[in-house]
């Protein structure tokens, strides 16, 4: 009889063994703060992975539920990269369409339940701390809050560049001022330092922030007026810290990380109802860890995302708590209702459902300019155009109101999937998403037990995560109708973390039934 695996484990095994485990660590933690590490960690990870199965004994793979929706939405994404009318854009971005191997590294090398809630705790941890950044700055202002304009002010001649057009855009009173330069701006003096430069050297690039708009200037150098401080040679009345942008944590788009936010705090909510019981040093802490990340969700003023967790929400505490419970929520989730009607017309101008909406309009003109291009020819049905063929062929095509509007991408997921990929391919997404739900929906039922509460603190745990990815897909596939929130890697990385994590619940729960 050969002797167990365990016992031929070779010192070199155990070391690639931790560190791998030490690499998804790291992704969780790093996931909510900084892409660039997170990616690092997970390509570092998978090299390990790929090192292993060098070693006897081999790591054993396991096949999950997802697999042939999971495999065939990324062979398809390929096919399209190769048949794409911009073949090199498209196949250099199968690099982030490879993010899905985050969820394998987890499922294949994580083999304890414990790890798994380690895990799910470290990343709402790691949310936590970006929840704190955004109170610090509300608290200490960001960038410099501009006060009285004058129309003589060196700031009056910013310009901003769009691709057909060179249009003047002065900087007015109430923009904050970020950076110059790629260099933060604390305070008038700053930025008065600045702008002093000879008349003929290069125009300075300042990044300002207007309710809806996040551009970057150019602002002649060597143009400040005469006067005995800073704010006399800008040309303004005085200045004051911003404090009422929109929050965007470590990233740098408010969307990704209100998209971020929404899949976290679902998770910490189903942690939190999946509780057998809530007056605990646990409860109090995820229950504080909630209310954080709901305040940053809320200073994204990101409607979508906003949408996307409450139906998130609604969906768990349909699930798992009691009516009186339920009541409470609805009742609670008015006062939200409200409190969000007043925070968008402050920060943003707009009402909830604002036809005058300029990023509304935005949206209505890529969609119909999207169908228009996918249902043009055949072969955008079959293959669709490849992704990012758009940066290369949008003028041919006539998107984005002929160059008139930032040119970015579709504001859907379902259309720039089956725009840039095909509908095939958006069908095997579709599938994918249906086919995790259900493997969550099984996990959250075989961990309650028959009369509805859960079995064990341990087996709890396990049916939060599972309840809380559910909620959170729900609600990113919510904000999805109207956001291409499966092209932010930050997102994804969070998604497929959720994904890992519940595949290894479900097969160390279907190994003990």
């Amino acid at each position: 009889m050969p002797p167990p695996d365990d016992e031929l484990t070779t010192p070199a095994t155990k070391w690639l063994d931790r560190a791998i485990i030490g690499c998804v660590f790291l992704i969780a933690l790093s996931a909510p703060v900084s892409i660039a590490a997170s990616q690092s960690a997970w390509l570092l990870g998978m090299v390990l992975w790929l090192a292993r199965f060098a070693f006897y004994p081999r790591p054993r793979l396991s096949r999950t539920p997802v697999d042939y929706a999971l495999l065939g939405f990324f062979l398809l994404s390929g096919l399209s990269s190769f048949l794409s009318y911009q073949p090199v854009l498209s196949i250099g971005k199968m690099r982030a369409a490879s993010l899905f191997t985050v969820a394998y590294l987890i499922a294949e090398n994580v083999r304890s339940l414990r790890l798994v809630r380690i895990l799910a705790l470290t990343l709402v941890v790691s949310a936590v701390v970006t929840v704190l950044l955004t109170v610090g700055q509300l608290a200490l202002g960001k960038g410099v809050k501009l006060e009285g304009v004058k129309k003589e002010s060196p700031l009056s001649l910013a310009v901003f560049h769009t691709r057909t057009v060179r249009q003047p855009t002065p900087i007015l009173s109430g923009d904050i001022v970020w950076e110059v330069d790629n260099q933060r701006i604390h305070n008038a003096d700053e930025l008065a330092a600045a702008l002093a430069a000879a008349p003929n050297s290069q125009k300075a690039e300042v990044k300002i922030y207007r309710v809806e708009w996040m551009p970057t200037l150019e602002v002649p150098r060597g143009r400040l007026l005469s006067g005995a401080d800073a704010n006399e040679q800008l040309g303004i009345t005085g200045w004051k810290r911003g404090r009422d942008w929109r929050a965007t944590g470590f990233f740098g788009h408010w969307v990704t990380y209100a998209e971020v936010i929404q899949l976290i705090a679902s998770l910490t909510l189903g942690l939190l109802l999946a509780l057998p019981k809530k007056q605990t040093l646990t409860g109090a802490l995820l229950f504080v860890a909630l209310i954080g990340l709901v305040f940053a969700l809320a200073m994204t003023v990101t409607r979508a995302s906003w949408a996307g967790f409450a139906v998130s929400a609604a969906l768990m505490l349909l699930l798992s708590a009691s009516r009186r419970t339920q009541v409470i929520a609805a009742a609670l989730a008015i006062v939200l209702v409200i409190g969000g009607v007043v925070l968008l017309q402050q920060r943003r101008a707009i009402g909830f459902f604002d036809r005058n909406d300029q990023s509304t309009s935005w949206r209505e003109t890529v969609w119909r300019e999207g169908f228009d291009l996918l249902v043009s020819k055949p072969r955008h049905l079959v293959v669709g155009v490849g992704m990012d063929s758009i940066k290369g062929h949008w003028r041919e095509w006539g998107l984005f109101d002929h160059g008139r509007l930032p040119m970015g991408h579709m504001h859907s997921d379902m259309l720039q999937i089956a725009l840039e990929r095909g509908v095939p391919a958006l069908i095997a997404w579709l599938v994918l998403l249906v086919v995790w739900a259900r493997m969550l929906w099984r996990i959250v039922r075989r961990a309650t037990g028959t009369d509805g509460e859960s079995i064990t603190n341990s087996i709890s745990t396990d049916r939060g995560i599972a309840l809380g990815s559910l909620g959170g897909l729900t609600g990113f596939f919510t904000s999805g109708l109207v956001h291409y929130n499966w092209g932010d890697s930050e997102v994804v990385m969070v998604l497929y973390l959720f994904m890992g994590l519940t595949l290894v619940i479900n097969q160390l729960m279907s190994d003990e039934l």
